[in-house]
């Protein structure tokens, strides 16, 4: 497996392995021989929702083991956590300033140079204690003016403020996953696991692969964050799940860096002219993410800007300096004046100045020290301003901006077949066994798989698109025959009608040849029609409908025939259902482009033994493959083309949003866009009816 993923990564790709604590040692020794140690990244520890039960330790983690296909060209986005949500702010910024932020002290040497020259400051002369300054002179007199310098005892100490980087490094070690809630698969696990491997590893438009679909976590996440997917199981019941979950999702829509609105909101935050490029709505530019300033020692030090600021404050602060010494008869320096004056009454009690109303000179003290400070905290925050506009940033790429205005749903995706292969398993003693085969034993659970399906179909009756056309079995026995399984007898009219039943495999799609092999021999036995019954259908079996006079229905099961041992069969059950062909027609559009006219579906009634045509109000949706290669079904466009009086009255409803009435009726609509003649030479209409049955045709053109 492991060699396979490694194969189908690109060099920039990573490979992300979930597993218990205890089986780390042995997949890191498979994984390094696969992959090369040299690719190892991380073991990734996050906590579980809770402890296991255990005479000792509990273990309350699981690991996610990450390889890259080539370390030095893998693909990496850093994520951060808010410092401000967590305890690190209260521990480590208790400190404040004058105008009330947090911020640490922290070391200004280094074991490196630049130097160990004398600093002044606070009419001190300081050298580092141990070590070298980890800026220049010049770097040292803008820290002074920045108020970034601290003295500590007989050193000098960094002043960081906890703004000069909200946020902190995403680390191996992972405590607030804390398991999934809402659980619809026993294996599901939590998506903020999931979305961060992907977040860190991926960018929009990129392919993520998870080939133990499960519920579908992966597949989900990845429609959220704008990433391409492909999920794999070998359960339909999990596929079934995820199908739901993501077809049932209300996602964000988050704004694209390709496109008007991306452009406006990257002018607003960058605080520059907005972009005049033309869009053209491309995801693989990426959305417009928050960001946050990342202030460095070394770019507080390297900002020329500061001494500018500081030379033009300086000409209102040095004369009302100046003033507020000779007021008060004192020579108090820049870093010496306070907030508030005071002085000892007859009593030796504090009183402030404004209590007093000192005077001298026709000025008030108070006044002085007050435009003192204004004109201080302007300069401040001017330089602080000028340090957060010359920093660097940071993207957060957990945080893209979302257009509130919109609601995305996941768009049209197919849910392709299974693999082909049988598979076998094993009994007791090693004994293989056919699962196509009944088992020795009792009950439901030792039916073979032809047996549970025709005791399905005898109960339930193949139901076509509407409830009146439905084939309710008098008699379902079995048949002797080679592909012919089961003779089944209803009523046409007051005839009685002979159906050859054929069964195609249980995982894999049912191919053109069997079909043809099916309807000769129920040809040589005389049967009056062939009822073949299959999960999937291969694409070129939908243009095979009659060999010679002997017609072919093709009657998709349910996938609930998957749990037929804890299925209870019911007549009320749709779980044989005979959907027709398309009905099209080829639209020339110029000289190089057709469309399509989608008029219907032609469905063969076997209660009449004709053909009979409905329109496409009966359809669901109808998608297109505009290049069809002849193995996977792409979804290239996509139409809702049944009608009510209010088409769009249950999305508007259900989306508890208002639904753009022009963009709905582009996609409600029986005729497609023009698009270029495929190289391929072939098309692909995809159709599927209210019952959600779906019918596949190819087109040659």
């Amino acid at each position: 497996r492991f060699t396979v993923a490694r194969d189908l990564l690109t060099d920039s790709g990573s490979i992300f392995v979930q597993i218990g604590d205890e089986n780390v040692h042995r997949v890191r020794a498979v994984m390094d021989e696969v992959f090369g140690d040299e690719n190892y990244i991380s073991e990734i520890y996050f906590q579980k929702t809770g402890d296991q039960p255990s005479e000792l330790l509990p273990n309350i983690n699981d690991v996610a083991i990450w390889y890259a296909k080539s370390k030095e060209n893998v693909k990496f986005r850093r994520l951060y956590i808010d410092k401000r949500d967590g305890t690190t702010a209260d521990r480590d910024y208790r400190a404040r300033d004058e105008q009330g932020r947090a911020y640490q002290a922290t070391s200004l040497t280094s074991p490196r140079p630049p130097g160990d020259f004398p600093v002044k400051f606070e009419n001190l002369e300081l050298r580092p204690s141990s070590g070298y300054w980890k800026t220049g002179q010049e770097g040292f007199v803008n820290l002074i003016k920045a108020g970034r310098v601290l003295r500590s005892g007989k050193t000098l100490r960094y002043k960081r403020f906890l703004e000069d980087f909200v946020v902190q490094r995403q680390t191996n070690f992972w405590t607030d996953t804390g398991g999934t809630s809402d659980k619809v698969y026993v294996v599901q696990t939590s998506t903020r696991i999931t979305e961060r491997c992907i977040l860190m590893a991926t960018d929009p438009g990129d392919l993520v692969l998870d080939p133990t679909c499960g519920s579908g976590t992966t597949a989900t996440v990845a429609e959220q964050w704008g990433r391409r997917w492909i999920t794999i199981d070998t359960s339909r019941v999990a596929l079934a799940l995820a199908r739901a979950r993501i077809m049932g999702a209300r996602y964000p829509f988050y704004l694209l860096a390709d496109s008007r609105d991306g452009q406006q909101k990257e002018a607003q935050v960058t605080r520059t002219a907005p972009s005049g490029k033309p869009v053209q709505g491309n995801i693989r530019h990426g959305f417009v993410y928050e960001r946050v300033p990342h202030i460095t020692l070394k770019s507080i030090a390297n900002n020329a800007e500061i001494d500018v600021i500081w030379d033009e404050y300086q000409a209102k602060l040095e004369p009302l300096r100046k003033a507020l010494n000779t007021v008060l008869g004192t020579n108090w320096q820049e870093w010496e004046i306070p907030r508030e004056l005071t002085l000892d009454d007859a009593e030796g009690r504090r009183l402030k100045t404004s209590e007093t109303h000192l005077r001298k000179s026709g000025e008030s003290a108070d006044k002085i020290l007050k435009d003192w400070w204004q004109a201080r905290i302007a300069r401040q925050k001017a330089i602080d301003a000028s340090i957060a506009a010359k920093a660097e940033f940071e993207y957060l790429y957990d945080k893209p901006y979302p257009d509130n205005k919109k609601v995305r749903v996941a768009g049209p995706f197919t849910v392709e077949s299974l693999s082909p292969h049988r598979m076998l398993g094993e009994d007791e003693t090693g004994k293989i066994l056919d699962p196509f085969q009944p088992q020795k034993g009792s009950g439901p659970a030792t039916q073979s798989f032809a047996e549970i399906i025709l005791e399905n179909l005898k109960t339930a009756g193949v139901q076509q698109a509407t409830k009146e056309d439905k084939i309710s079995f008098v008699s379902l026995i079995p048949w002797p025959g080679r592909l012919i399984c089961a003779e089944g007898v209803y009523h046409e009219g007051d005839k009685k009608k002979r159906a050859a039943i054929f069964i195609g495999p249980e995982f894999g799609t049912l191919q053109r040849a069997d079909l043809v092999q099916a309807a000769l021999e129920a040809a040589d036995a005389a049967f009056d029609v062939v009822i073949v019954c299959a999960f999937n259908f291969e694409a070129h079996t939908t243009e095979f409908s009659q060999l010679g006079k002997m017609p072919v229905l093709k009657a998709r099961m349910n996938a609930d025939l998957h749990m037929a041992t804890d299925f209870k069969t019911t007549q009320k059950a749709n779980l044989f259902v005979i959907f027709g062909e398309p009905d099209i027609e080829i639209l020339p559009r110029g000289k190089d482009e057709i469309a399509v006219k989608i008029r219907g579906v032609d469905v063969y009634d076997p209660t009449r033994g004709e053909i009979r045509s409905d329109d496409a109000d009966n359809l669901a949706c109808w998608f297109v493959d505009t290049d069809y290669n002849g193995e996977s079904f792409f979804v290239r466009q996509a139409y809702f083309p049944g009608t009510t009086n209010d088409p769009y009255k249950s999305l508007k409803t259900t989306m508890k949003a208002e639904i753009d009435a022009k963009a709905w009726e582009s996609i409600n609509k029986t005729i497609s866009r023009p698009f270029a003649k495929p190289a391929s030479g072939r098309i692909a209409i995809k159709m599927i009816n209210h019952l959600g049955d779906e019918a596949l045709k190819v087109y040659k053109v």
